[in-house]
C-alpha cells in the first residue's frame, strides 16, 4: 500500500506542473476572453493610460447577431419613426456600424466553408481511397501524389491557388482546345446565391432544423423504423409546417432587411482547401479499408455483392467511426481557415470573409478588444458544438450505455 501511495504522489507531482500551466495559459485565458467579451473595452480605452472598462453583459453578442445599433440610437430612431410616420426613411444603414453586418455575412460564409469543405474533402477522399484500394498500377506513386498537398502549409496552398485562379490561370484552360476562356472572377466575384434575409433569421433556422430532422429520419427509417418516424420525421414535419403557417408572427431580428447568402467568391478558397485535405481523408479511409478482414470481403462476394455493392453496403458502413473523426477534424479546420483566406484574398475582402479574420481585424486593427473577444467566444462555442457530442458519445460507448 505504501508503494502504491508513493507512486500515486509521484505521478501527481510529475503531472502537476503541466496541469498548472494548462490551467493558467489555456483555460485561464479562455475564461479571461469570456470576461473581456462582456465588457466595453473599445478603441478609445485601448489608447488610454487609465482605461475605465465596464461590464456590459451580453451587449456585444446582441450587437453581433442583431441590430448594430446602440440603445441610444435605437431610441432616437423610434422617436423619429413616431414623429415622421410614413415619411420615415426605409434605409437606416447610415446609423449602423458595418462591423455587425460584416460579422453576420462572415458567419454565413463560415457555414458554407464548413459544409462544402466537409462534403468535398470527405467525398473526394473516399473516392481516392476506393480507387487505391483496387490496387491499380503505380499505387505507391499515386498515394504520394494524393498525400502531397497535406505537406504544404495553408500559406503555400493559398499562394499556389491564387496563381491558378488568376485571370490568366485556369480561366484560360479551355483555349487549349479552341474554346473561349472562362469568364469568372474566382476570388473577387460579387454574385450571391441561396440568399435569405437575416431580419427573418428565426424562421430560416426553424426551416433548417426541420430539414435536418426529416433527412436524418429518412436515413434512419429502414434501421430504426417507428423510432425514427416518431422521434425525427414527425417532429421535422410539424416544425416545418408550423413555421410555414405561423412564421410570420415570429419577431424580426433586425430593424431593416439585410440579405446574406453564398458568395461565389468563396468557391476558389473552398477548392484549395478540398485539394489540400482530400488526401488526409483518403489516408484515413484507405487505412480503414485495409483493416477490414478478407473473410468479410469474401463473404460479400459469395452473397453476390459487386465492387460497388461491397463498398456501399459493407465497407463504408463499417468505417463510420473514421467518417465521424474526419468530420470532427475538418470542422475544426474550417473554423480556423484564417491563413488560407489571408493568403488568397487578404484580410479585408468582405465577400470571402471569415469570423477568424473578423476577430483579427476587430481586435488588432480596430483595437475593439471586447467585440473581438466576443467573436472569439462564438468560434470557441462552434468548435465545442462539434466536439462535445462526439466525446459524450464515445464516453457512453466505452461505458456500455450506447
Amino acid at each position: 500500500m505504501a508503494s502504491i501511495s508513493k507512486d500515486r504522489w509521484l505521478a501527481i507531482a510529475t503531472l502537476m506542473p503541466s496541469i498548472i500551466l494548462i490551467g493558467i495559459f489555456v483555460y485561464g485565458f479562455i475564461g479571461n476572453t469570456f470576461y473581456v467579451s462582456m465588457t466595453d473595452w473599445n478603441e478609445e480605452q485601448a489608447l488610454s493610460f487609465d482605461p475605465e472598462i465596464n461590464y456590459t453583459g451580453l451587449e456585444n453578442y446582441r450587437y453581433l447577431f442583431s441590430d448594430s445599433l446602440s440603445p441610444e440610437v435605437q431610441e432616437m430612431l423610434a422617436q423619429m419613426q413616431e414623429t415622421m410616420g410614413d415619411d420615415f426613411p426605409d434605409d437606416i444603414s447610415m446609423f449602423t456600424d458595418p462591423l455587425g453586418t460584416r460579422f453576420r455575412q462572415d458567419m454565413v460564409n463560415a457555414v458554407f466553408y464548413s459544409v462544402l469543405l466537409l462534403a468535398g474533402a470527405v467525398g473526394l477522399g473516399m473516392f481516392l481511397a476506393i480507387l487505391l484500394d483496387r490496387r491499380p498500377r503505380g499505387i505507391g506513386i499515386l498515394r504520394t501524389v494524393f498525400l502531397y498537398p497535406m505537406a504544404l502549409s495553408f500559406i503555400v496552398t493559398g499562394t499556389i491557388w491564387n496563381w491558378l485562379l488568376a485571370p490568366q490561370g485556369l480561366n484560360q484552360l479551355p483555349t487549349a482546345v479552341g474554346l473561349d476562356p472562362i469568364q469568372f472572377d474566382w476570388l473577387s466575384s460579387r454574385d450571391q446565391i441561396l440568399t435569405f434575409n437575416w431580419q427573418r433569421l428565426l424562421p430560416v433556422l426553424l426551416y433548417i432544423l426541420a430539414a435536418v430532422l426529416i433527412v436524418w429520419g429518412l436515413m434512419r427509417l429502414r434501421r430504426k423504423g417507428a423510432k425514427a418516424l416518431y422521434h425525427l420525421l414527425l417532429p421535422g414535419v410539424v416544425i416545418g409546417a408550423s413555421t410555414w403557417l405561423f412564421g410570420g408572427f415570429l419577431p424580426d431580428v433586425l430593424m431593416m432587411e439585410e440579405p446574406h447568402g453564398f458568395n461565389l467568391a468563396t468557391l476558389g478558397i473552398i477548392m484549395a482547401a478540398v485539394w489540400q485535405y482530400s488526401g488526409y481523408t483518403m489516408a484515413l479511409y484507405l487505412a480503414g479499408f485495409h483493416g477490414i478482414s478478407l473473410d468479410i470481403a469474401e463473404a460479400a462476394k459469395l452473397d453476390g455483392a459487386g465492387p460497388f455493392g461491397y463498398y456501399r453496403h459493407v465497407a463504408i458502413p463499417m468505417l463510420k467511426p473514421i467518417t465521424i473523426s474526419a468530420v470532427i477534424i475538418l470542422s475544426h479546420i474550417s473554423l480556423k481557415m484564417f491563413d488560407l483566406i489571408y493568403a488568397m484574398t487578404g484580410w479585408d475582402t468582405a465577400t470571402t470573409g471569415h469570423p477568424a479574420l473578423n476577430m483579427f481585424t476587430t481586435s488588432f486593427r480596430a483595437n475593439n478588444f471586447a467585440k473581438g473577444a466576443a467573436i472569439a467566444v462564438v468560434l470557441f462555442l462552434l468548435a465545442a458544438m462539434f466536439i462535445i457530442p462526439y466525446l459524450v458519445s464515445s464516453y457512453r460507448k466505452k461505458k456500455g450505455v450506447a
